[in-house]
C-alpha cells in the first residue's frame, strides 16, 4: 500500500519549507523512522523520518525547491509489497550506480559516525570521497567541509592528473571558468523570496539585484552555492538593520565572582550530569537587568512599544554553515542549575539539528557569546523584532587598578567587555548603559 510523504508542520508560524537534501532515493529501502530527507526553514534544519518501513517509489519535489506544508514529496511503497516492474529495475538501476550519483549520502559515512552536514555529503558524493579516511577536526571528530577541502588539496597534489587536457577525471577538482556552476534556476530565487513569509518579495532599492550573467572568476577562486540557511540569515540580518537603527554601548566587567562561582560548584553539576558553562551566568545577569530596565525587554510597532511580560532568552549558536538561536523560556524562573541545563540542552540538539522549529522563536532578548572563540568585543545584529541584543567578549586575566580602603592597587582579575547593541527607536543612551549597569552589578557582586 502506498504511503504518501508531505511537508510537515515544522512549527505554529512555518507555512513552508525547503528540500535541503534527499537522503534516499527511488529504489532505496527505508525503515520505519529512519531518516528520508532534510528540510530547512528560516528557523531550523531538521530530518524528516519515514512514518512506515518501504521502498522509496517516486521523489516528487527535488533538492532546492521550497514548497508550501502539506505538499506531497514523496511516495513510498509498503515493504512487504512486491515493486512494480519498471520501478524495480530503476531501483536496481539505482542502487547500481548510488556510488556514482551526486544525490547520494556517502556510503562510507557509517551511522556510528558523528553527524555530517549537508555541504559535507554533498561535497564527498561530487568528489567520491571515502569519508573514513579523512580525519575530523571538528566537535567530537567530526567531519567539517575545510577537512574536506584540506584533503581534496592534498589528493590533488599526491596524484598526477592522468586524463586529457581538458577532460577532469571523476572527484578532480577544476578551476577553470566553465567549471563554474550556471546561476540557479528561476524557481530558486523565487523559493528564497519565500524563506520568510510576509516578506516582501523584491529586494529594497539600496540593494542591487542579482546579476544576470554568470559571475566572472579569477582562475584561483570558485563559487560556492548559498544554503537555504545562508540565505535565510542574510535576509535577516539585512532585514533588521532596514529596520533599527543600531546602536552599541560597552562596559568593562571584572568577572571574578563567577569564574571563583564556577570553580567551585562545576565537579557538583557534573555529578548531576549538567556541565556548567559561563553562558548560564550571564542569562541570568540579562534577567536582572531586563527586570530592572522592562522596556529593554520590548518591541518597537508603529503602533505603540509592546512590552513583554516573560522573559524568553534566545542564546546563539554557532554551527558549521550558520547560526542559530534557540530560546530558553521563561528564564527568569530558572535557578543557575536549570539555566545550565536548559543551554546545554539547546545547544546540543541545534549542533545536531534536532530543534524543533517553535524552539527558536519567541525570544524577548538574545545573548551572543562570541568569546568562546576568542574575540573580545563587538558589536552583534539586533535579532528582529527585539529590541536589544547583548554580546559577550572573551574572559581574560587583565592588569586593572582597583580601590581597598581608599588606597589605589593594580591586580590581576578576569574581566571581559559586554557590549550592548539597541534599538534607538524605543531605547535612548542613558536607558540602554543603565540595563548595562545592572548586568555589570550583577556579575561583579555575584553571590552563591
Amino acid at each position: 500500500m502506498p504511503t504518501e510523504i508531505r511537508m510537515p508542520q515544522l512549527g505554529e508560524s512555518v507555512t513552508e519549507g525547503t528540500v535541503s537534501r534527499w537522503l534516499k532515493q527511488p529504489g532505496d529501502r527505508v525503515e520505519k523512522y529512519e531518516a528520508l530527507l532534510e528540510v530547512v526553514t528560516d528557523k531550523v534544519d531538521t530530518e524528516v523520518p519515514a512514518p512506515v518501513a518501504g521502498v522509496v517509489r517516486e521523489i516528487k519535489v527535488p533538492e532546492g525547491e521550497t514548497v508550501r506544508v502539506g505538499t506531497l514529496l514523496a511516495i513510498l511503497d509498503d515493504a512487504a509489497a512486491e515493486p512494480e516492474d519498471g520501478r524495480a529495475a530503476g531501483g536496481e538501476a539505482m542502487a547500481a550506480g548510488a556510488s556514482a550519483s551526486p544525490q547520494a549520502p556517502p556510503a562510507a559515512h557509517s551511522a556510528g559516525s558523528p553527524p555530517i552536514s549537508p555541504v559535507v555529503a554533498r561535497l564527498a558524493a561530487e568528489h567520491q570521497l571515502d569519508l573514513s579516511k579523512i580525519t575530523g577536526t571538528g566537535q567530537g571528530g567530526r567531519i567539517t567541509k575545510q577537512d574536506v577541502l584540506r584533503y581534496l588539496e592534498a589528493r590533488g597534489k599526491e596524484e598526477p592528473a592522468q586524463a586529457a587536457p581538458g577532460t577532469p577525471e571523476a572527484g578532480e577538482v577544476t578551476t577553470t571558468p566553465p567549471a563554474v556552476p550556471p546561476p540557479e534556476p528561476a524557481i530558486q530565487e523565487t523559493a528564497v523570496a519565500r524563506l520568510r513569509p510576509g516578506m516582501p518579495t523584491q529586494p529594497p532599492p539600496a540593494v542591487p539585484p542579482p546579476p544576470a550573467e554568470p559571475v566572472a572568476l579569477p582562475e584561483d577562486a570558485e563559487l560556492l552555492p548559498i544554503s537555504p540557511m545562508r540565505r535565510a540569515i542574510a535576509e535577516h540580518m539585512l532585514r533588521s538593520r532596514r529596520t533599527a537603527p543600531h546602536v552599541t554601548t560597552v562596559a568593562e566587567v571584572d568577572v571574578s565572582r563567577i569564574v571563583a562561582h564556577r570553580e567551585r560548584h562545576a565537579a557538583d553539576f557534573a555529578r548531576q550530569g549538567v556541565k556548567l558553562t559561563y553562558t548560564p551566568y550571564f542569562v541570568q545577569a540579562a534577567v536582572a537587568g531586563l527586570q530592572a530596565v522592562p522596556v529593554v525587554n520590548g518591541s518597537y510597532t508603529d503602533e505603540g512599544i509592546v512590552l513583554h511580560h516573560r522573559i524568553h532568552i534566545g542564546v546563539a549558536v554557532a554551527l558549521e554553515d550558520g547560526l542559530i538561536v534557540p530560546v530558553v523560556r521563561d528564564a527568569d524562573e530558572k535557578n543557575l542549575l536549570g539555566l545550565a541545563r536548559a543551554v546545554n540542552d539547546l545547544a546540543e540538539r541545534a549542533r545536531t539539528r534536532r530543534l524543533k522549529p517553535d524552539e527558536t522563536q519567541g525570544g524577548t532578548f538574545t545573548i551572543t557569546n562570541h568569546g568562546v572563540s576568542g574575540s573580545l568585543f563587538a558589536m552583534p545584529i539586533i535579532n528582529q523584532p527585539q529590541a536589544a541584543i547583548l554580546g559577550v567578549g572573551a574572559i581574560q586575566k587583565r592588569a586593572v587598578v582597583i580601590t581597598q580602603g581608599g588606597v589605589d592597587a593594580i591586580a590581576i582579575r578576569p574581566m571581559c567587555y559586554l557590549s550592548l547593541t539597541f534599538d534607538h527607536r524605543l531605547i535612548d543612551g542613558a536607558t540602554a548603559d543603565q540595563f548595562l549597569m545592572v548586568v555589570k552589578s550583577f556579575l561583579e557582586q555575584y553571590e552563591a
